[in-house]
């Protein structure tokens, strides 16, 4: 229940303070292909999710399930390494908590990833799309209930929910690092199965780049609660319908791990960007 929420926000956010005392600048959300970002951190805490209260368990491959908290690039961050889904079995009101214990411990930028299947023709395994926009087609919305406006408006508006200041320096980042960065539209689907054929002409033809099962929950939570985003997405695989592959799911984590030294060029330069003061 909506209701419950800020209690379970303030009970969790002590628990992490009692571990790490600083105020984060931004919080991260180290989805497939960026969980080794979390070595470039000076950690200070390293919290298991069992241990914060109102956490949930994640159960998906190569999500490790813990919350580390310490400075990157001189910056405070806290950083969620793997994070849960809708296909686990979880509300995304439970799943998108950690981002307002985020905002609540006093975030002002939520920086998160992850992977998906590529279905714009011109995107290769292994690219990095910054997200621009998003679809919800999770048939879902972690707002659903009675509004608690010292959370956030009843009615938040979803214009512009990645920040288009950052988008723009992921995209001058890019240059000067000399790697090709898409910029583009994420839609969210339950899953945990991959699309048809038929699903992925659908998903195309509404405007969509790439497919995922993630981040649009927590974007949507993040704009509520008053955090700015910048979004990535590193194609795993590609999805064109005339010419579909079956998902080998070990492959899927190879190509996203691949694109880490990008995805990690990109967080480091946002979050020094940001924290210069933009």
């Amino acid at each position: 229940m909506m209701l419950e929420l800020y209690d379970q926000i303030e009970s969790a956010a002590d628990a992490i303070r009692a571990s790490w005392p600083e105020t984060p600048h931004a919080g991260i959300i180290l989805g497939t292909g960026l969980g080794s970002l979390s070595g470039q951190i000076e950690i200070a805490a390293a919290i298991d999710y069992e241990a914060i209260p109102h956490f949930l368990k994640s159960t998906a491959t190569s999500h490790r399930g813990r919350l580390v908290c310490g400075r990157l690039e001189g910056v405070p961050v806290i950083a969620m390494e793997g994070r849960f889904h809708q296909y686990e079995g979880y509300s995304l009101q439970k799943i998108t908590l950690p981002v307002r214990v985020m905002k609540r411990l006093g975030a002002k930028l939520l920086i998160t990833s992850q992977a998906v299947g590529g279905m714009n023709p011109y995107y290769r395994p292994g690219d990095v799309m910054i997200i621009d926009d998003h679809i919800n087609l999770m048939s879902d919305n972690p707002l659903v209930g009675i509004n608690d406006d010292r959370l956030g408006p009843r009615f938040p508006d979803m214009s512009a929910p990645y920040d288009a200041v950052l988008i723009e320096k992921g995209l001058e980042i890019a240059r000067r690092e000399n790697f090709n960065v898409h910029r583009g539209v994420t839609v969210a689907v339950t899953g945990p199965n991959l699309e048809t054929r038929a699903e992925y002409r659908f998903l195309r033809r509404i405007g969509a780049d790439v497919v995922g099962m993630s981040t649009v929950p927590e974007v949507i939570v993040a704009v509520h609660c008053g955090l700015r985003v910048f979004g990535l997405s590193v194609i795993s695989d590609m999805c064109l319908p005339d010419a579909l592959e079956p998902a080998d799911i070990d492959r899927i984590i190879a190509f996203a791990n691949s694109a880490e030294p990008k995805l990690r060029a990109l967080v480091c330069g946002i979050l020094k960007h940001d924290a210069a003061g933009r």
